[in-house]
């Protein structure tokens, strides 16, 4: 208990424990995780770092003894108050980047995942609040994910999973939760980005195909999964 309280400690003292860009992406990845799962496992996280779930373990063990990491027997990974606080900064620093490669130097919404995951640990402070002030301070990035503030917080929002709304619902997109590049482009091809108004006009049973009909009278078919990773708010 008393190695704990001054790893803790230390934690508080050194903002961010001279970590590399490594380390930073575990915590990325962990904090992404748990908002879905309420925790990260190593299978997930090995799988979504491309990286074996020995060795996503070695990291885990080590990020744990930095106090940045709480680790649970069957229940896996969680990020301590300041491996969260480091976390924030670093998706704040990524979701602005996304902004700016879309909105600023024009790349697809589906290719700035790339370009921002290289830069993020890179950019110091003072880019940060250019790129912030040029944008007029966004709220999302152009996937729709909330970008933290310079504090930490979370911009309070009413998104909603849009299969949990009742049939004909009508609803604006407001997030596609996905980093998947492929899934990006065709959903982005069939007009399904944030902004879009729509309603879901039924859903086949037997996790069959979800049927959507957008503000301007188009019929979308997409595949349940798909359909899982769009958050609306309700008109």
């Amino acid at each position: 208990m008393g190695s704990a309280k001054k790893l803790a400690e230390r934690a508080h003292q050194e903002p961010d424990l001279n970590l590399n860009d490594t380390a930073l992406h575990y915590l990325d990845t962990i904090y992404r995780l748990s908002e879905r799962h309420g925790s990260a496992s190593t299978t997930e996280i090995a799988a979504q770092l491309g990286v074996t779930p020995s060795g996503a373990s070695i990291m885990l063990k080590r990020l744990a003894e930095r106090g940045l990491v709480q680790l649970t027997p069957y229940r896996g990974a969680v990020l301590t108050e300041h491996g969260r606080r480091i976390a924030l900064r670093t998706i704040r620093r990524h979701r602005l980047l996304e902004a700016f490669l879309y909105h600023v130097m024009g790349f697809a919404w589906h290719e700035v995942d790339e370009h921002a995951h290289a830069l993020e640990t890179v950019i110091n402070e003072r880019f940060e609040d250019r790129m912030d002030e040029m944008l007029g301070h966004p709220l999302r990035c152009p996937h729709g994910h909330l970008i933290p503030s310079k504090t930490g917080e979370m911009p309070v929002v009413n998104d909603v999973p849009l299969l949990s709304l009742p049939l004909h619902t009508r609803s604006v997109v407001r997030c596609i939760d996905t980093s998947r590049d492929d899934w990006l482009e065709y959903l982005g091809a069939q007009g399904l980005m944030p902004g879009c108004q729509l309603q879901v006009v039924e859903v086949a049973p037997y996790n069959g195909p979800v049927t959507l009909r957008t503000d301007a009278g188009e019929t979308i078919s997409l595949g349940r999964n798909m359909a899982e990773l769009i958050l609306v708010e309700p008109l």
